[in-house]
């Protein structure tokens, strides 16, 4: 067998290989008498006809078949031959099949890049270095009040903050509109889920109240027969009510499953919580520096053929979640490139270390994060029973222990240096809040 590369754009090689009609002809007799010992052709006995009456009645379809078949043999010996390893399928390009004759084709295909590890030893990381205090955990129950106001009536013009109900129409030019009516809808005034002006055409307002107002609607509105257009609204306001949170008592506890202990028990479990938060979100900043240095420090030539069966993977999930199940709904390539690249790019260079560090799956780590994941169900057991019955959802959890072994192992080659933080800081918490405050 014969076999050249050549170097085309990229990491992309076209093959060359030709095999010689000897071994060509060889499986073709070989198959030939194999079909001989069982072929049903009229006026022989079943297999007991002549190898010459076979072959004209099976020739052609025999040879095709070996043809096909010493193609992906071939070049599967070719491509280990020549050390290649393919990122995908080949393009098969027939050059000659002649019977009698040498079988010959070209595969054109792409290759994983070679890769040489860099920046692994003496990375250097930043390692947050936290705590929750008594207040952060003073913030969270704060937080948790605001997830259960109670709500009173109040006598008094409506402000920032208040709950209203309200019933509403609005017309066009006179005409009512589909979506335009209303009634009992409950809003928070403030709050920015209304138009600017429908909010400013009800502030001040007490309940019982008729108002009567125009609403522009932005040019970029998503209903189009909407958008830039003014109309007219008829508001009447059944009820005004301030918002009143709730005290962190035995009550409040039962709200969040916390029968006895009391506000104690609640304040362990809130804390338990948001150490295994803190915990995470640092272990994610080590990952995401990692990932961050790793592919600063080895730029890869990436098999296309890798990026667009990523990017369509992500396309497919995107379709999933919006509840959509025609490809033809699928959302444009383009935003999803950036990310595809990244995705195959780390994932080789994950592999890369792994191979070289001859890293494989802790099972005791796996057991471990299992049991980390499903602390915070209602019922772990339960949990815990419905993972390890998926054989998905745990082949998923493996993955994720080892890509946080590979960070480990990168982790201990590296230059650490912890940096005092505070737990607000790291998580996040209250961002939300303080923008909301701002309007």
């Amino acid at each position: 067998m014969m076999v050249s590369v050549e170097a085309l754009k990229g990491l992309e090689r076209r093959l060359q290989v030709s095999v010689p009609a000897s071994r060509v002809e060889q499986q073709v007799d070989k198959r030939l008498l194999n079909v001989s010992r069982t072929a049903r052709i009229k006026g022989f006995r079943p297999g007991k006809a002549p190898i010459h009456v076979v072959r004209k009645h099976y020739g052609a379809q025999v040879r095709e078949e070996v043809v096909g078949d010493l193609i992906r043999e071939t070049f599967a010996e070719a491509v280990q031959r020549e050390q290649l390893v393919p990122a995908g399928g080949p393009r098969i390009e027939p050059l000659a099949a002649d019977k009698g004759g040498d079988l010959k084709y070209a595969a054109t295909f792409e290759i994983y890049p070679k890769i040489v590890l860099t920046g692994v030893a003496g990375m250097e990381l930043i390692r947050p270095k936290a705590s929750v205090a008594e207040a952060d955990v003073d913030a969270m129950l704060e937080s948790l009040r605001k997830q259960r106001p109670e709500f009173v009536p109040v006598d008094r013009p409506a402000v920032d903050g208040d709950r209203l109900t309200i019933n509403f129409e609005g017309k066009l030019d006179g005409e009512p509109f589909e979506g335009g009516k209303a009634e009992g809808h409950q809003f928070e005034l403030g709050a920015g889920r209304m138009l600017k002006d429908f909010e400013e055409g009800v502030r001040g307002a007490t309940a019982g109240e008729t108002r009567s107002f125009d609403v522009a609607f932005p040019d970029d509105y998503p209903a189009k027969n909407l958008a830039g257009k003014t109309a007219q609204f008829a508001v009447s306001v059944t009820a005004v009510e301030e918002t009143k949170l709730p005290e962190v008592n035995d009550e409040f506890c039962k709200a969040f499953g916390i029968e006895e202990g009391g506000v104690e028990a609640l304040r362990a479990e809130v804390r338990d919580n948001m150490e295994r938060e803190l915990s995470q979100a640092v272990r994610g900043r080590m990952k995401t520096q990692v990932m961050d240095k790793l592919l600063a420090a080895n730029p890869l030539d990436l098999p296309t053929v890798l990026v667009e069966q990523e990017i369509r993977d992500m396309q497919l999930e995107t379709l999933r979640r919006m509840g959509a199940r025609s490809a033809r709904q699928l959302p444009p390539r383009e935003p999803f490139e950036a990310n595809a690249r990244r995705r195959v790019a780390l994932g080789l260079l994950l592999n890369e270390v792994i191979r070289s560090a001859s890293i494989q799956v802790d099972a005791a780590q796996v057991q471990a994060r299992l049991e980390e994941m499903v602390a915070g169900f209602d019922d772990p057991e339960s949990a815990r029973k419905q993972y390890v019955e998926n054989e998905g959802a745990m082949r998923q959890l493996q993955m994720m222990v080892l890509e946080d072994q590979v960070v480990d192992h990168v982790v201990g080659k590296a230059n650490v240096t912890e940096q005092l933080a505070a737990f607000k800081d790291i998580m996040n918490f209250g961002a939300a809040e303080a923008s909301e405050d701002r309007g």
